[in-house]
């Protein structure tokens, strides 16, 4: 979520002082989300955490940095590539394209057929080359993966079919391939910051945007388009990230501890997430706070789009990625 200034007092005196301390000292890790403490990705690194306390075998102290505190995913990333002030947290592929490429393409609209595609590729580690390029160029580790929100297009008007989508102007990403594969499904794809979106709507700057079911509740986005077109167009990757720095800094132990915790947190994320999200959804209309439209272009969205997935996977050389999470049976 995109709350564009940093506390600079709280970044300043985090950025002044290394997170792990050497000799005996205990050992100390800085975290960062920009959600409350209800949302999935809070819930999945605090189980992080308990995960790795469990697993070092000696003392291991967390500090998680809630409500954005220290900016956004993007900073978190800038810092934990830095190997300061931040040491793990969860992070949008979109923010890794300063570093791979590849990366956004990995979190990508129309990329998984459904659920149980997402999680085939999930299961078989497909994106392990892209988590190479990352450690290397950005030495940032992806240690997991959490995500598995479906993400659908809440508006302030129903849209139900190709027609009603055209000319939509909705809110994307920054990735180049959102704005894309937007415009081809014949929207009108504008990009602007996380924490803008609500005021855009509201005042008739934007008139949709798209996001999972937990981000719908978190920015109550249902109060100015409550009108939630089932395109399922998106089912997220999240993965956890840690500093390769601190990471480096620490005992062996700890560092066995971390990739362990960081496998199963994930695991842990994407069931909850994928659990809760139509329960939210369902939760939300049946106080009616939103209405699920059905979409039924869906085969032709997907059709129009298809064209501009491929052209883009070849000109970020994720031709491979592509096909093979493309040729998986569901």
């Amino acid at each position: 979520m995109d709350r564009r200034t940093l506390l600079g007092g709280t970044a300043a005196g985090l950025l002044a002082a290394p997170t792990v301390v050497r000799a005996q000292a205990p050992i100390t890790l800085n975290g960062a989300v920009q959600f409350n403490d209800d949302h999935v990705f809070n819930r999945t690194l605090l189980r992080f955490e308990e995960l790795v306390k469990q697993y070092a075998g000696r003392p291991v102290n967390f500090v998680l940095h809630r409500n954005s505190s220290l900016g956004l995913e993007k900073q978190y990333f800038e810092y934990m590539s830095a190997g300061r002030a931040v040491d793990y947290g969860i992070v949008s592929p979109a923010h890794m394209s300063t570093f791979s490429r590849a990366a956004p393409f990995i979190d990508a609209p129309f990329l998984f057929r459904n659920l149980a595609h997402w999680n085939q590729v999930m299961d078989q580690d497909l994106l392990s080359p892209v988590a190479q390029e990352v450690e290397r160029r950005a030495r940032v580790m992806l240690i997991g993966y959490a995500g598995g929100g479906i993400r659908n297009i809440f508006a302030n008007k129903p849209v139900s079919n190709m027609a009603e989508m055209r000319g939509l102007r909705v809110r994307v990403q920054g990735a180049p391939i959102w704005n894309r594969t937007f415009a081809a499904a014949g929207m009108a794809p504008q990009v602007i910051a996380y924490n803008e979106i609500y005021n855009a709507i509201q005042n008739n700057v934007l008139e949709a945007g798209e996001n999972e079911a937990a981000g719908v509740l978190a920015m109550r986005f249902f109060e100015v388009a409550p009108q939630l077109a089932i395109t399922e167009h998106a089912i997220t990757v999240r993965p956890i990230c840690f500093s390769a720095q601190t990471f480096a800094r620490l005992p062996r132990e700890v560092q066995e501890a971390v990739r362990r915790a960081g496998r199963e947190a994930g695991v842990f994320g994407r069931q909850a997430e994928s659990t809760e999200d139509g329960q939210t959804l369902a939760r939300l209309e049946g106080e009616g706070r939103l209405r699920r439209i059905p979409f039924t272009d869906r085969a032709a969205m997907l059709a129009a789009v298809a064209p501009v997935m491929a052209a883009y996977a070849r000109e970020i050389e994720a031709e491979n990625i592509f096909s093979r999470i493309s040729a998986l049976s569901s």
